[in-house]
């Protein structure tokens, strides 16, 4: 972080200057603690615009006009930092992220005045503001043509045109990776960042500075919700047989690497699920659920997620009678429910990789790797809970946006278990 001394010089050196393509000035003004001026629209086109470019500063408290430092009162600081972060969350789709920071600069009589500095980097996604699409052109914002923002999709891979699990992460830097982490996948004598680069879990931006991936985030970070809002797993396992908050009995965020993620909603489904009984004439555990199906469910849903659509996270709902697992996103390229169990196809190709190569299984799984990469995942998730539960899994999609995996519990009353023991 640029420390306070030089931040002061390089604002009274670029007030000097003007407006530019990386730099806003806006005059604030406050009637009854509310700011009045500039608009709150206004303001979220102009975040959502260096957002959507190369990022950019937007210090209030300057008159854009005349460059005049006018500043803002002390007692209205506040104020702004909280219309600041309301706007960015609330008129900005999909929220963005903004750092703030509250500094004195000189007027043109050498009196201090408080401003608010705020920095805006590049986005890893496409920002829409109130009034449309916007990027920065010079000094002003513009309203993106159709043509642009379509390429801008592209290239920010929303439209699935380049793969989202290698692109760079903004504003994340080697710092934010996690020494207990990284350890798995250093080895021999290249240089650590080398090492990383070929992994495609760091790369460099267009200044030449080193930033994590979407897979680096995921894999070398203790939260990447931090970084990516939508990267975790929820759990909830209810007593009944439908979502009913009055009934909800154990709840969990799973919001680790995503290798722990897996581990941790397994873990919570272990905890969650009956284990019922019979004697035949020993004992006969009955489980609701195939755990080695679990675990593949898991870990596809994780591991073939898209990452690019921002508020969707998988959910992993227990409920009295069966498991839902819904993955946000629909099935990559030419896939369909139909055509799962015969055909594989990764939307993640670089995490997938490394997951099947670095990363080993749950003991339960009786699996060496968490992927293995054979193609089984979806015929053993089908085969091995309906051989238990009697019942197929079902596959549902919904506007290309979710699927959603419902594997039904075995019960004494209902299971594969009994008759086998029978035919023996």
């Amino acid at each position: 972080m640029i420390n306070t001394t030089d931040l002061v010089r390089e604002l009274v050196y670029q007030i000097r200057l003007g407006e530019d393509s990386a730099y806003e000035f806006k005059a604030v003004t406050i009637h009854d603690n509310k700011v009045t001026k500039p608009h709150r629209d206004s303001v979220a086109d102009e975040l959502a615009a260096f957002a959507n470019g190369n990022g950019g500063v937007l210090l209030l408290g300057v008159n854009d006009k005349n460059r005049d430092v006018e500043g803002i009162e002390l007692e209205q600081l506040g104020n702004v930092e909280l219309w600041l972060t309301n706007m960015a969350t609330q008129a900005i789709d999909p929220p963005l992220s903004i750092e703030t920071r509250l500094v004195e600069i000189p007027d043109h009589q050498g009196n201090a005045k408080p401003v608010v500095w705020i920095r805006v980097t590049k986005s890893l996604f496409v920002h829409r503001s109130p009034h449309g699409y916007f990027h920065r052109v010079g000094s002003s914002k513009r309203e993106m043509a159709p043509e642009l923002l379509a390429r801008m999709f592209q290239q920010r891979s929303m439209a699935r045109l380049i793969r989202f699990d290698e692109q760079l992460v903004p504003n994340t830097d080697r710092d934010d990776i996690d020494p207990g982490l990284v350890a798995r996948f250093l080895g021999g004598n290249l240089p650590d960042a080398m090492q990383l680069k070929k992994l495609y879990l760091l790369l460099e931006d267009e200044n030449h500075q080193p930033r994590l991936t979407v897979t680096g985030v995921l894999l070398l970070t203790r939260r990447p919700a931090s970084f990516l809002s939508s990267a975790y797993v929820q759990c909830v396992a209810y007593a009944g047989t439908e979502r009913n908050a009055e009934y909800q009995v154990d709840a969990q965020d799973c919001d680790g690497p995503v290798d722990e993620q897996i581990q941790q909603a397994f873990n919570f489904v272990k905890r969650n699920m009956r284990v019922e009984a019979v004697k035949r004439p020993g004992r006969i555990d009955i489980p609701q659920y195939d755990l080695g199906a679990v675990y593949e469910a898991l870990v596809n849903a994780v591991a073939h997620r898209d990452y690019a659509m921002h508020g969707a996270r998988v959910r992993v709902h227990l409920f009295s009678d069966h498991l839902e697992i819904s993955t946000p996103g629909g099935l990559p390229n030419s896939l369909s429910v139909e055509s799962m169990d015969a055909n594989s196809i990764s939307r993640n190709e670089t995490l997938v990789n490394l997951l099947s190569r670095y990363y080993p299984a749950d003991p339960v799984t009786r699996r060496q790797n968490v992927i293995e990469r054979r193609g089984e995942g979806v015929p053993t998730i089908m085969a091995a809970s309906e051989r238990l539960s009697l019942r197929r899994p079902l596959y549902e999609q919904t506007d290309h946006t979710e699927l959603k995996l419902t594997i039904y519990a075995a019960s004494r009353e209902s299971n594969g278990l009994v008759a086998q023991f029978d035919d023996e």
